[in-house]
């Protein structure tokens, strides 16, 4: 008998056990996330381009802010279907893990000139900020060419001359990809037809290497960040022939080899004949932003 009521008292005390610890999983379940508990997060602002303007340089400079994380590889979510059909699930794990508050940044050049991505960015966000760095359309095209022909070099197959795409038949040939996609007036009116204009914030690419500091306050402002990138966060590498990045904690960071790559080849008639061609295109281009550029 005394037996029994032992066990008896055994079980109970088990089961009084494992009430407690479901109590304590559920209160834990239930109970709001803390406070600096970090989570991957959609971008609240998107570089969208343009293709070798300057992206890696903008979103590397950004990333000196403490309140800015990045996402480190270009995303392409909006301009391939294949990454757009997976969702906003597999979008969102390619983002960085952010505390509350920091700003997550996101860039892939390919957005500007795709004509689907405007409308897609909209849906998942309208009160995005965009940020669009331009350069010379002129120079932006052979350094675009350039980076096809290393590629193409790279894997030992043959690629045209520059100016065999460029020009047919004495005349700019306006079906080259290249040259289409330094036509920024076109993009940003599609941009513009989705997006207010003070969502869409234009970085001067030339000045961002020239004197990365003040480009980089202007982003701050637009970005709603407190200033906190300094001119001590820039050094001039004499080598490289180009400003490099020095963190709060002393780490520094130059862009790699690709960046400051000689320019294909092209004649001086060539290129002038190129930069006539541009100028009714950029003058309506600066029309859209309310400003100008130092460009051919």
């Amino acid at each position: 008998m005394l037996c029994t009521v032992l066990l008896a008292l055994l079980v109970l005390i088990l089961l009084q056990t494992q009430i407690c610890v479901c109590l304590r999983e559920l209160r834990a379940a239930s109970s709001p996330p803390a406070q600096n508990a970090t989570r991957q997060r959609l971008p609240g602002a998107i570089i969208i381009g343009v293709r070798k303007g300057g992206t890696r340089a903008l979103l590397e400079m950004l990333n000196l802010h403490p309140d800015v994380e990045v996402a480190k590889a270009e995303v392409h979510y909006f301009n391939v279907e294949e990454h757009y059909q997976q969702g906003l699930a597999w979008y969102r794990a390619q983002m960085p893990f952010t505390l509350p508050g920091q700003l997550t940044v996101e860039k892939t050049p390919g957005y500007f000139a795709n004509p689907q991505v405007p409308e897609r960015v909209l849906e998942i966000n309208p009160a995005v900020r965009l940020l669009l760095i331009v350069r010379d359309p002129a120079e932006r095209l052979v350094s675009d060419y350039t980076q096809v022909l290393h590629n193409r070099m790279t894997r030992h197959k043959p690629y045209q001359p520059l100016e065999e795409l460029l020009i047919s038949q004495g005349h700019i040939n306006p079906s080259y990809k290249a040259l289409q996609r330094s036509l920024y007036h076109q993009h940003l009116a599609r941009w513009l037809d989705v997006f207010p204009r003070k969502q869409i914030h234009v970085v001067d690419g030339e000045a961002l290497i020239r004197d990365p500091f003040l480009e980089l306050r202007r982003a701050e402002s637009f970005l709603d960040l407190p200033p906190r990138i300094a001119p001590s966060n820039f050094y001039f590498n004499t080598t490289k022939g180009f400003y490099c990045l020095l963190s709060a904690g002393g780490h520094d960071k130059c862009l790699d080899e690709s960046k400051g790559r000689p320019h294909a080849p092209l004649r001086s008639q060539a290129f002038r004949k190129l930069c006539r061609y541009f100028r009714e295109p950029n003058r309506l281009f600066f029309e859209m932003v309310g400003r100008s550029f130092s460009w051919c």
